[in-house]
């Protein structure tokens, strides 16, 4: 009877002392970011058959297990990753939309002063101080556009630098998660099943800061490992072993940074396009649909000022009888192929026609086909050796290397290439060409009429636009997508606020609570010792029964 009620009352005391050390380390980690708060679970022992009655043998622990539930760690996770894109894709969309409309270094106020001038010289066509302000001010237009798309081009650099920053981290967590697996598959075996709640705590807390970095999702192994993959499926993490990814230029043009994975003989696969959420999928996001589809808008802008501006005035002749030469510098085309061989001789022809896309070239095994870099869209075919006539552009295939890739893009940099070709102001083409090579009247204006009318002229976007009205769509697109980045950050930093929060209400530690279960445990503790005292009370007595 003594023997059943001392172990009685020390199963309690070790079930107690349990949790008793549970509460303890809860209390210590209140604090402790990613700390999920542990139970102690009790069970009764299997009781005793005692001739008429099962008489219970005391308590024994089941175990000490987290308080946590998964899906609300996925919905945590999920809203990690979402509200990160949304911060990083709406402060970039806040710096491109307070450059570009900006009225002190935005292109709007340069062309409508440009245009100003040139009416000017319309309206006095001999004054060569009108002639002089309306070259002066082309060059401060070239100069807005050189600006505007060096301060575009920096947030590009201020962007790759992040991407590469970015992967190393999260090649650095990687390589944590898989140690930390290792951690814990060792740790399941040595105590036979048992989960090791601090690891498990530490691995999530990892999971959830690659969230900041990238979409990731994850599948439980039954040696308790935790594989992880990012993006649309790519592999992080198998086990303990971590893929490597990096950040360098992978296709044709060597200043962009892309993003691959690592494999076996140094071959790396360019996985970028399959990166989404997070900092890194934002970072792409932001060069691929804001910053390259700023500057291809500019970029379209610039080429349509200087080639319909320049068609006009080879119309005209100057003040000493000659026809009108270059006024702008026409930007070129630029083209980067994958090897070192010939590129195609790539030409502007109808600038109605160009979109502000870019497009790539690739011999498909019967012809030469061109895809949009956007759509992913064929958009036009050729036979090798043949001229490809599409989208604006004349491409020629001749002498192409099949094996080799090509990357077009009509507008790019054309904000970067455009300049002022005149310096003389007599050469400022206002007078009508005429019908013969007889000398024009210097006072004739006619030219100089037309060259003024192309601010108000439709000759892009398909002939349906203006080159103001071109920059205020893009201004307008690039506002409409702040905004939209904006409510978009709102509404994720409202959503990962309410995630915390629930997974707070579960895995949180309520000190309140955990104080009761102090002083709980602690009066079970001392009464199971009372249990103890009384076992050795009537042990002493049956011994003395049997002495006498």
């Amino acid at each position: 009877m003594g023997s059943d009620i001392l172990s009685i009352g020390t199963s309690g005391l070790a079930a107690f002392q349990r949790g008793l050390s549970t509460t303890g380390h809860n209390i210590a980690n209140a604090g402790t970011e990613g700390y999920s708060r542990q139970r102690v679970d009790l069970n009764t022992r299997e009781p005793q058959f005692a001739g008429n009655a099962y008489i219970g043998k005391g308590v024994e622990v089941g175990g000490v297990n987290r308080v946590f539930d998964q899906f609300v760690e996925n919905q945590l996770r999920t809203a990690t990753s979402s509200n990160e894109q949304s911060s990083v894709l709406h402060d970039y969309a806040k710096r491109v939309d307070s450059l570009l409309a900006n009225p002190d270094s935005g292109l709007a106020a340069g062309l409508q002063r440009f245009f100003a001038a040139a009416q000017d010289v319309a309206t006095d066509p001999t004054s060569v101080p009108a002639r002089q302000v309306m070259i002066a001010e082309a060059e401060s237009l070239s100069g807005r556009f050189g600006s505007l798309h060096q301060q575009l081009d920096d947030q590009r650099a201020l962007v790759n630098g992040q991407i590469e920053t970015t992967v190393d981290e999260i090649n650095g967590i990687s390589e944590s998660l898989a140690e930390v697996n290792a951690g814990i598959v060792a740790a399941t075996g040595r105590a036979g099943g048992a989960a090791p709640n601090d690891l498990l705590d530490q691995r999530d807390r990892l999971v959830r800061e690659l969230a900041e970095h990238v979409n990731v999702t994850t599948v439980a192994q039954d040696d308790g490992a935790l594989n992880v993959f990012a993006g649309n499926g790519q592999s992080l993490v198998i086990g303990s072993n971590a893929s490597e990814l990096v950040a360098r230029p992978l296709g044709e043009d060597p200043l962009q940074v892309d993003v691959g994975l690592a494999g076996s003989g140094g071959a790396v696969a360019d996985i970028g396009r399959f990166m989404t959420g997070g900092r890194l999928g934002a970072l792409l996001e932001v060069r691929g649909s804001l910053l390259d589809r700023a500057q291809n808008d500019l970029g379209l802008i610039a080429q349509g000022l200087a080639r319909e501006f320049n068609a006009q005035h080879a119309a005209g002749r100057d003040l000493n009888g000659e026809p009108g030469g270059p006024f702008f510098l026409e930007p070129a085309v630029e083209v980067r192929g994958s090897g070192s061989g010939a590129l195609p001789a790539v030409a502007i022809g109808d600038v109605g026609e160009l979109t502000g896309d870019d497009y790539r070239l690739r011999f498909n095994g019967d012809q030469w086909e061109l895809r949009n870099t956007s759509s992913n869209r064929v958009v036009g075919e050729s036979d090798p050796g043949n001229e490809l006539v599409v989208a604006g552009l004349s491409i020629g295939t001749s002498g192409l290397d099949q094996g080799e890739s090509f990357l077009i893009r009509p507008t790019r940099t054309a904000a970067a290439q455009i300049g002022t070709a005149i310096d003389d102001p007599r050469g400022i083409a206002a007078a009508d060409a005429g019908d013969d090579d007889t000398a024009i009247p210097v006072g004739d204006n006619t030219n100089a009429l037309r060259l003024a009318g192309l601010q108000d002229a439709r000759f892009l976007s398909g002939d349906t636009a203006t080159l103001e009205g071109s920059y205020n769509a893009m201004i307008g697109e690039v506002g409409t997508r702040t905004r939209q980045a904006e409510v978009s950050a709102q509404a994720q930093s409202r959503l990962l606020d309410e995630a915390r929060n629930q997974r707070e209400s579960i895995s949180g530690v309520n000190l309140d609570e955990e104080a009761a279960n102090m002083l709980r445990y602690q009066q079970a503790y001392q009464a199971a010792a009372q249990v103890i005292a009384v076992s050795g009370t009537l042990f002493d007595t049956l011994l003395g029964a049997v002495r006498r």
